[in-house]
């Protein structure tokens, strides 16, 4: 019974072909607007997994995330440091500013301080210069999707002078780096030269780096700071957290999302209980010929279920692969740069794609079950 259930469904390709555009549409929509929208959320904590030295950060109660900052005063460096199961803790600082280019082009750009003496803060993947060409006069290093954003495609930034803040920078390096959520060129240089370009408050420091000592973890080395100096410590995972809980909290991405999310899912239903109606009409006849002879609604059930499985997978198929696709065809795009697809995402899409199917099943099936056979015969 299943086989001749398949060879119905296919016999009518402009129903059975409409059935999987339905399907395949709907698991696109679905698992690319999903990925997009956790990867852009994701890039609210890539300011924090971008220095992956420190497993602490230490901050001011009030600051939220990499971006809302309360500058401490530099003797929160020396408290944190005299902190039991301390290994070692750095200044940080991040600010904002204004380059122009050589071609008198304006840019808001971020600048990252990081330690002079350890230059911990630095990306690890560095893509062209050497981290000792950071201690050269004026010297700082741009992150890859930033330098394809200022200067042409083709020419190398190393060497280009800058005017930040009305002070001369350098160009010494390129580092690889995943975008953060604004997109912001980022500028990385040694603290004492941060002090320079970005004049500000007494109090400059943005954060303190610090990493537990061995035998320690994390969390408790955190939780010690705390108690000891009164400021605000979050291990990495916390603080990246922190991050992306505030794009959720502050923004309307996830209601955007979600509303394209369930549009996604309206719309396969539709155009698939649509069409499995009119092709379940079609074929009336046939079904009842088939309880003519003997077949029960339990065997009528299964060659449904049979069709909508094949409909469901097929289609299913299809849509996550062009996600998939439609993802990694744009990762050498600037905006997609790190965008990657979850494995729980494709799950999760086949979950909503089986409901799918099962709803839009089991109402084609209603009439079915209520066709007599003897209405065949008339």
């Amino acid at each position: 019974m299943t086989w001749i259930a398949i060879r119905m469904l296919t016999g009518d390709r402009q129903k059975f072909f409409g059935l999987l555009f339905g399907v395949a549409f709907s698991a696109l929509l679905i698992t690319q607007q999903l990925t997009i929208f956790l990867n852009l959320i994701e890039r609210g904590a890539t300011a924090v997994y971008n220095t992956p030295a420190a497993n602490v950060w230490v901050m001011d109660p009030v600051t939220r995330t990499t971006d809302v900052v309360l500058p401490l005063p530099s003797t929160a460096l020396d408290k944190v440091r005299s902190v039991q199961g301390v290994d070692w803790a750095v200044p940080m600082m991040r600010a904002n500013a204004n380059v122009r280019t050589p071609e008198g082009d304006l840019e808001g750009v971020g600048v990252v301080g990081i330690d002079d003496a350890t230059l911990i803060g630095l990306p690890s993947k560095i893509i062209e210069g050497s981290r000792e060409a950071l201690y050269e006069p004026d010297s700082v290093f741009i992150d890859e999707v930033g330098a394809g954003r200022l200067f042409p495609p083709g020419t190398s930034p190393i060497g280009e002078r800058l005017e930040l803040n009305d002070r001369r920078a350098v160009i010494r390096g390129i580092v690889d780096i995943n975008p953060s959520f604004t997109s912001t060129v980022v500028f990385y240089t040694r603290y004492s030269n941060a002090l320079n370009f970005v004049p500000g408050t007494r109090n400059r420091m943005s954060f303190v780096l610090a990493r537990s000592a061995e035998g320690m973890t994390p969390k408790q080395v955190a939780t010690r700071i705390t108690a000891a100096t009164g400021l605000k410590a979050r291990t990495r995972d916390e603080f990246a957290k922190d991050g992306i809980d505030f794009i959720i909290e502050n923004t309307g991405i996830p209601i955007n999302f979600g509303i394209t999310v369930a549009l996604g899912f309206i719309v396969g239903v539709a155009i698939v209980g649509l069409t499995f109606s009119l092709f379940i009409r079609d074929n009336i006849k046939q079904f009842g010929a088939l309880k003519a002879i003997g077949v029960t609604n339990n065997k009528i059930r299964l060659m449904v279920a049979a069709q909508a499985l094949l409909v469901g997978i097929v289609g299913y198929g299809f849509g996550v692969l062009a996600a998939v696709l439609f993802i990694y065809g744009f990762e050498n795009s600037p905006e997609f740069k790190g965008f990657y697809v979850p494995w729980q995402i494709p799950l999760l899409t086949a979950v909503v794609v089986l409901v799918m199917i099962l709803l839009t099943g089991w109402l084609a099936l209603r009439s079915v079950l209520k066709t007599e056979p003897a209405e065949v015969f008339r």
